[in-house]
């Protein structure tokens, strides 16, 4: 009996442990059957770069060529920047052999086009779920000349290396921050700024991942709460700027999981 005690013991302070690991942290979500992707762009991807989120040059800003620009349900007004998907072919002999995965980054808005049927030319139309991924992206899942093709998507955390990055801009009344490499979730419904002076002040969403206030900050230190959309998970960057910030620059600190 004292054994069995003892592995009962044992057992729940791993569950304990366990459980402590993916409190608070972003997981995979269940595989949804009911999308499909085409490309947009040619092999270099040039045609990528910039986009609805504000991110800019993918490349310089740490996304590459693993990026998707959505259909507008998936989108949500620019909630669903940021968000990681990890997507694989499936039912179409265009689809690669053993049908690999590809984890994306959504960058951008496939915009709607009512002058085509959503099942021929349409296919951003809502209420499709569809993914214009790079060409390079899609190419590792599909052929190309497919055009399009049928798949199985599901969020997945982001992997980032180091903290959100916060790239000021915006002048000495008007504080526009272009936030990128969030991790856990990667999207962001809410963001609160503090300076060494103030209390917390709301950003509103000026667009994609950037937000705006319109006050002077200058010579504070600035401070953030970011709010991920998905699961309203908070993390506060304290002190990420310096009292000596300058528009221009890029900072960095916090990181949602």
């Amino acid at each position: 009996m004292e054994l069995q005690r003892v592995y009962k013991l044992l057992l729940w302070a791993t569950l304990v442990n366990l459980a402590r690991l993916v409190q608070g942290r972003f997981v995979a979500g269940p595989w949804i059957y009911a999308a499909h992707a085409t490309f947009y762009g040619d092999d270099d991807a040039a045609a990528t770069m910039g986009g609805a989120c504000g991110y800019g040059n993918l490349y310089q800003s740490g996304y590459g060529t693993a990026t998707t620009a959505l259909s507008s349900v998936l989108f949500n007004n620019g909630l669903g920047c940021g968000g990681c998907y990890e997507i694989r072919c499936v039912n179409s002999i265009n689809c690669y052999a053993g049908n690999p995965r590809l984890v994306v980054t959504a960058t951008n808005l496939c915009p709607p086009n009512w002058a085509e049927p959503s099942d021929n030319g349409g296919w951003c139309n809502p209420p499709r779920e569809h993914f214009d991924m790079s060409k390079p992206a899609f190419m590792t899942i599909a052929y190309w000349h497919a055009g399009i093709v049928p798949v199985a998507y599901r969020r997945v955390p982001c992997i980032k290396t180091g903290g959100i990055h916060f790239n000021m801009q915006g002048n000495n009344w008007w504080l526009l921050v272009y936030i990128t490499n969030v991790g856990g979730p990667g999207d962001i419904s809410n963001v609160m700024v503090k300076g060494s002076n103030t209390g917390w002040m709301t950003m509103t969403r000026n667009w994609g991942t950037a937000f705006q206030i319109f006050y002077s900050f200058q010579g504070q230190a600035l401070s953030f709460m970011i709010t991920a959309a998905t699961t309203s998970d908070t993390v506060t960057a304290w002190n990420v700027a310096p009292p000596s910030w300058q528009q221009g620059a890029t900072y960095e600190g916090g990181q949602l999981r």
